[in-house]
């Protein structure tokens, strides 16, 4: 089960928009105050961009105790959960669209990580709303994936509330996670509604102190859970 910090939030900066060349650094920057660290993996296929997979993974793992939250933007997961696994991954989340979700959640539960399952934009709440309770997190795209530096879509806003609601319902822990346009304006949006991570990538990495964009970023989110409906 995944937990969340002190303050009812999860901040996990996303190091898509880090400068590749020193992503020690770019950790290091936000050791003190980010609670995880997004790591998003492209396989230019299911998304139309390529960025990084499991040596990655295992480079940052030998530099950084920090809680590595692994999206798999692949067409194929099911080949390389193993890997990640290994590479020392926590958590990977699976997007619904691939298919074969049971079994994709079963097979990470068996290698004893973290498992997540994403749903796009255009997705329809329909689609994971059977697995809500099977779930560690739940991972609602606030943009669709492939890029960094995205706006917002409102009109996802109420598909997160749905989301609070279906975990609600099943009694369950999931946690509520957002990735996309997430800065301190919008968290506060997704916040009230249920959202308790927040990915965020240059809104974090694209300012001059990452660590206090992200003490910001929890600041507005954290407040926004107390006076939220959840």
């Amino acid at each position: 089960m995944l937990e969340l910090g002190l303050d009812g939030v999860v901040i996990a900066p996303s190091i898509l928009s880090a400068d590749f060349g020193a992503l020690d650094a770019a950790v290091d920057s936000i050791a003190a105050d980010a609670d995880w660290v997004h790591v998003d993996v492209m396989d230019g296929h299911f998304v139309p961009n390529l960025t990084i997979g499991p040596p990655v993974v295992a480079a940052l793992r030998r530099h950084s105790a920090a809680f590595l939250d692994c999206h798999l933007m692949m067409t194929n997961p099911g080949d390389y959960l193993e890997a990640f696994a290994a590479a020392g991954a926590d958590s990977c989340t699976i997007h619904i669209e691939v298919g074969n979700t049971a079994a994709l959640v079963g097979q990470a539960r068996r290698l004893g990580i973290g498992v997540g399952l994403a749903v796009n934009p255009e997705t329809p709440f329909e689609r994971v709303a059977p697995f809500v309770g099977a779930v560690d997190l739940l991972l609602i795209m606030t943009v669709h994936p492939g890029f960094g530096g995205q706006s917002f879509m409102e009109e996802v806003v109420p598909k997160v509330a749905r989301a609070r609601s279906a975990v609600e319902a099943a009694g369950s822990a999931t946690l509520i996670e957002v990735d996309g346009g997430i800065d301190v304006v919008t968290a506060p949006v997704v916040a009230r509604e249920g959202a308790r991570v927040f990915v965020a990538g240059s809104a974090v990495f694209g300012r001059p102190d990452p660590g206090q964009a992200c003490r910001d970023l929890r600041a507005a989110a954290a407040q926004a859970v107390v006076a939220g409906r959840w």
